[in-house]
């Protein structure tokens, strides 16, 4: 991959409740890679409501990275699970993974309704890849299998404030799944790290919408965020030796790199 690689993630393009209302405005934020990856979540493929409107985004953002120059690699996410390969990339040896986040978790994505009420769905799926226990290509094929198994095919609409928080609240287990999620990704990214990935010092995640850095023991976990209201997106970019995390500068008609928060040296 060409340097500087920069990191996005969950931009879940089409989805009714996503800030990206044009792909062009993204081009100030691809300009000046040499490559990007798209950590998962980058299209709807798996809900109809939004798929058609998805594809065509997604064409005009592989088109729109062609003319930045910019080589785009797209990992796999739990809304977009069939993008080939192993779905992480390594960088600086080894030392920093970078993968979308369901992997982190047994159920994938435990706070979606298609699976709180679905664990022995889960465990057969435990079942029918063994390997996954120890092995991170296996545990990342387990992950697409749950994606695709228990997808949410339809979505409630209504963009009001009112609607999308009574929508995460209800059922209440549901809210407290994804309060569970937020305030432990940087344990269970340590702890994912450990199993499949013990050489890795840093884990630059998405999928759990929520943007920050966490120190684990030894290890540094970042989730970039989400182009996905109510969160935040972040950038994370490794260039020449230095991985660099930076907030994103949002207005109706474009999206940029900003401010600079935290800056690494390997």
């Amino acid at each position: 991959m060409n340097e500087p690689v920069r990191i996005l993630s969950d931009l879940h393009l089409g989805h009714k409740i996503s800030r990206i209302a044009q792909v062009s405005a993204l081009r100030p934020l691809i300009a000046g890679a040499g490559t990007v990856v798209f950590n998962g979540d980058t299209w709807q493929e798996l809900a109809r409501p939004f798929r058609e409107r998805s594809a065509v985004m997604l064409a005009e953002l592989k088109t729109l990275c062609a003319e930045e120059g910019a080589e785009a690699v797209f990992l796999s996410g739990n809304h977009d699970p069939s993008w080939p390969g192993p779905g992480w990339i390594g960088l600086a040896g080894g030392r920093i993974i970078v993968t979308h986040g369901d992997a982190l978790l047994f159920a994938g994505a435990p706070w979606k309704r298609e699976i709180l009420n679905a664990t022995e769905r889960v465990t057969e799926l435990w079942q029918q890849h063994p390997d996954a226990e120890n092995d991170a290509d296996e545990r990342l094929r387990l992950a697409r299998a749950i994606a695709r198994d228990l997808c949410s095919v339809e979505h409630p609409f209504g963009r009001s404030l009112l609607q999308r928080a009574w929508d995460a609240a209800m059922p209440p287990k549901r809210a407290l799944r994804m309060l569970e999620s937020w305030f432990t990704q940087g344990t269970i990214g340590s702890r994912f790290c450990d199993r499949y990935f013990p050489q890795a010092e840093m884990l630059v995640i998405g999928h759990f919408h929520c943007p920050g850095t966490w120190l684990a023991g030894r290890r540094r976990i970042i989730n970039t965020g989400s182009f996905m209201d109510p969160c935040r997106a972040q950038w994370a970019e490794w260039n020449n030796g230095w991985l660099t995390r930076g907030a994103i500068d949002e207005s109706q008609d474009f999206y940029r790199i900003g401010r600079t928060l935290d800056i690494w040296r390997f």
